[in-house]
């Protein structure tokens, strides 16, 4: 969605393209009414948040090539759930934010000083 706009009413960036993420699999965070999980925030995973989704019921480590779907692990980008992200939060596990990759409908459910005390800093590469 070209219009699209990021946390800071600017236009969304793209997450990833390897691998492909996004609600619609364009890279981006976008979301539409048919997106019913939210998938508006735009992380670099670590491998303590994919095992805590796992053991959430949502695996994102194996593969499942029958929806062209990789399997990710830690250091991929990948656009989450908002509300996987703030359970992740809640429960001191939340992988890193690119807020300018990071959809503005997220804000319904996270506060801005929230994902802003979690964003990536590409020059110190830490929170």
């Amino acid at each position: 969605m070209i219009d699209s706009k990021n946390v800071f009413g600017e236009n969304l960036k793209s997450c990833s393209e390897n691998p492909l993420t996004g609600f619609y699999r364009d890279g981006c965070c976008s979301t539409g009414e048919e997106d019913l999980g939210v998938h508006t925030v735009c992380v670099i995973l670590t491998e303590e948040f994919l095992l805590f989704s796992k053991m959430r019921g949502n695996d994102l480590i194996t593969p499942r090539p029958v929806y062209n779907f990789p399997g990710l692990k830690p250091g991929d980008k990948w656009c989450l759930c908002a509300s996987r992200w703030k359970e992740s939060w809640e429960a001191g596990k939340a992988p890193q934010v690119l807020l300018e990759s990071t959809h503005e409908a997220t804000l319904e459910i996270i506060p801005l000083e929230v994902l802003v005390k979690h964003a990536y800093r590409e020059k110190e590469g830490q929170q």
